[in-house]
């Protein structure tokens, strides 16, 4: 399976659902956990999963012989094979699931694949769902702007890194932890652990000014890079510390101003129930 690296969370009456897409296939894949949760209610549905498996089995179901597994983070922020069923797959499942949630669960599903099928072609659609998914998790519209803009300045960063034979994984990885270090004064390990966030994305668990200083950071090292044209990695490393210190020095500037840090420990749980 060729898999976004972003493990995606679909919201189903404000219930969350793992998912992961397969790019090659264009096929959604769903936590069974999680589906089975929804249907049934059920206050172990991993042990209600285990039973139905079974009985599937003995039936012959294809469901239960074919089931595939992908490592989805559990509550505990950690990784762990999950099972996991495409749309075809699920809809069986529901056959054999007596819930009050069936139908109108079927159409969620048919809107989940129609939707994302349509982001395909259609970019902007992604954006307007992106925007939708962090309402309905209680972001402001103001933070939501902010984030996906933010979004924007990094693809510009990461296209311009690959244009300078930089590799995706570790070294964009590395130069990150320079650009961060230089404008908030921690690597992103530090500035996560400082704000208590183990897999979750650190630019969700920032405030409008730590996004848009990390903006400026990384526009302002893109910027560079097109100017100076730098050709091996060591020479990104100089020109993404530049970028960072730009907006460390802007960062230093505005707390000497208001008399207050920037960078805190505030992440989202803090920062949605300040909101």
């Amino acid at each position: 399976m060729q898999l976004e690296e972003n493990k995606g969370i679909q919201l189903f009456q404000s219930q969350e659902i793992r998912t992961r897409w397969d790019n090659k296939q264009e096929l959604w894949y769903f936590s069974i956990i999680d589906i089975v949760q929804i249907l049934t209610n059920s206050e172990n549905p991993r042990k209600y999963w285990s039973v139905l498996k079974t009985r599937l089995k003995k039936e012959g179901s294809q469901l239960a012989t074919n089931c595939s597994q992908l490592k989805l983070k559990a509550k505990d922020g950690k990784f762990y094979k999950t099972d996991v069923a495409n749309t075809e797959q699920l809809l069986r499942l529901i056959q054999s699931i007596p819930s009050p949630n069936a139908e109108p669960f079927k159409i969620w599903l048919a809107k989940v694949g129609y939707e994302r099928l349509e982001a395909i072609q259609d970019p902007e659609k992604s954006i307007n769902k992106a925007m939708e998914d962090y309402l309905n998790l209680g972001y402001s519209k103001d933070w939501i702007n902010q984030r996906l803009k933010s979004i924007e300045v990094r693809k510009d960063l990461t296209d311009e890194w690959e244009k300078r034979g930089v590799e995706k994984g570790k070294e964009f990885a590395t130069l990150t932890d320079i650009l961060t270090k230089a404008w908030s004064g921690n690597t992103t390990k530090e500035y996560k652990n400082l704000k208590d966030l183990k897999k979750e994305n650190l630019r969700d668990n920032m405030s409008n000014l730590e996004l848009v200083l990390n903006m400026l950071a990384e526009a302002t090292t893109t910027e560079i890079s097109k100017e100076k044209e730098p050709k091996n990695l060591d020479e990104n490393k100089t020109i993404a510390k530049k970028g960072g210190t730009i907006a460390g020095d802007t960062r230093i500037a505005i707390e000497k101003q208001t008399g207050k840090k920037i960078v805190t420990s505030i992440n989202a749980k803090k920062l949605l129930a300040k909101e």
